[in-house]
């Protein structure tokens, strides 16, 4: 493949470092990635996209650490966050695939503990769909860091009594999704793996594309992105106007399903902890992801193409193609105050948030703006990370600003 800019490296306005290739005809996102620096107060981020299991966009740049002034370089890693349920599901409709797991089996029949509490008839499609009523962390007994792990958490999850009726509407279940997949992976995996392992086992390793779930020991702090929360207060003023309304009156109430679902009273998912390893280091497939963008749209682009190498079914690649089928109650979250399309652990391309060329489109967002997804109309990986975080998950200007660019040169 000729690349428009090869290997070339460029300074631009201000001194910012930007790195990297986009293919002829793809000029356009890198304009944009450009803008992102000098127009949008980017510091430090990455953009990659695969068409066809082939890179077309392989764009870093600005600074991993802003203080020390540390560029961000070719082999950085970044956390992702809540983008971290995407690849989780990837790894569950891998064991789907493989018949290990039947998406319209009961939970407890792969889980027998799940059961406890009026959970018996929960399915997997439903518990995928945050339909299961498990979205509340005030029951869980979160003390410590560790807590969050799959080993504690899953056990917590098991005993919990639904907060409203399955199947009747859907809410985010933004802390407790991952563990659930993580644990009907290990419970149905011939192995018993934990889904770290079996990501890295099944997924990872075999395309050549580092993405941890579980940051093991061996990696330098020296390759991991400083993240920057929103500190300054008119900043975050301006960031709560962005907020739903009714989002905004849940976080007022601690009784409302929003804060239940939310407020973390220990701040153990404050933007900071995320700079040091115990968060990092543990199995939190919630919302601890971390790794190279570029091997994150080469794993969305190996499942938009079929995932042949992985040896995925076309029957799983079916599945996720299909549209996002609504709760009783219709599209609107309950959690995060918004009209939502989820099915099989991923967001879905529909009418409130549309994502690839059609609804076949499945990925996940990650707060601050992170997003990843496979768009199989096109063959189609798809990944963006920064580590200066935006207010809110969806839509982030900066990465919206990539995603048109990239649609209109196809």
């Amino acid at each position: 493949m000729v690349y428009s800019e090869g290997e070339n490296n460029m300074r631009i306005r201000k001194n910012i470092p930007i790195h990297g290739f986009v293919a002829p005809g793809f000029e356009k996102v890198r304009e944009e990635f450009v803008k992102n620096f000098t127009d949008r107060g980017e510091v430090g981020a990455a953009f990659s996209v695969y068409i066809n299991n082939e890179p077309v966009v392989d764009l870093w740049g600005g600074y991993r650490d802003r203080k020390s002034c540390t560029e961000w370089e070719t082999d950085t890693l970044v956390q992702v966050f809540s983008a971290t349920k995407g690849f989780a599901a990837l790894a569950l409709s891998l064991a789907h695939s493989r018949g290990y797991i039947d998406y319209d089996e009961k939970v407890c029949t792969y889980w027998p503990e799940f059961a406890q509490n009026g959970k018996e008839k929960i399915t997997v499609r439903q518990l995928l769909a945050h339909q299961a009523g498990l979205s509340t962390l005030d029951e869980l007994k979160i003390e410590h860091i560790e807590d969050l792990d799959t080993s504690c958490l899953a056990h917590s999850l098991a005993a919990r009594k639904p907060d409203w009726a399955v199947g009747k509407f859907h809410g985010y279940h933004a802390w407790t999704i991952g563990t659930l997949i993580a644990e009907l992976i290990k419970r149905t995996d011939p192995k018993h793996r934990t889904l770290k392992d079996f990501f890295n086992e099944e997924i990872a390793e075999p395309l050549n594309a580092e993405f941890y779930i579980g940051l093991p020991a061996d990696i330098s702090k020296d390759r991991i992105t400083t993240i920057e929360g929103i500190n300054h207060p008119i900043q975050l003023l301006k960031g709560m106007t962005k907020l739903p309304p009714k989002m905004l009156l849940g976080f007022l109430n601690s009784k409302s399903l929003v804060a239940r679902s939310l407020v973390d009273p220990k701040k153990f998912v404050a933007n900071d902890n995320f700079n040091h390893r115990p968060i990092l280091s543990i199995e939190f497939p919630s919302g601890n992801g971390v790794g190279q963008v570029r091997g994150m749209a080469k794993i969305y682009g190996a499942f938009a193409s079929g995932a042949k190498i992985l040896g995925l079914d076309s029957f799983t690649l079916n599945e996720l193609r299909k549209g996002a089928t609504p709760p009783i109650e219709g599209f609107y979250d309950h959690v995060n105050c918004i009209n939502i399309a989820y099915s099989l652990g991923f967001w879905k391309h529909f009418s409130a948030m549309q994502f690839g060329q059609s609804e076949s489109s499945f990925g996940h967002p990650g707060a601050g703006g992170s997003f990843c997804f496979a768009d199989p109309d096109e063959g189609l990986g798809y990944a963006y990370a920064m580590n200066k975080h935006g207010f809110g998950m969806a839509n982030e200007p900066r990465e919206l600003a990539l995603r048109n660019a990239l649609y209109s040169c196809l």
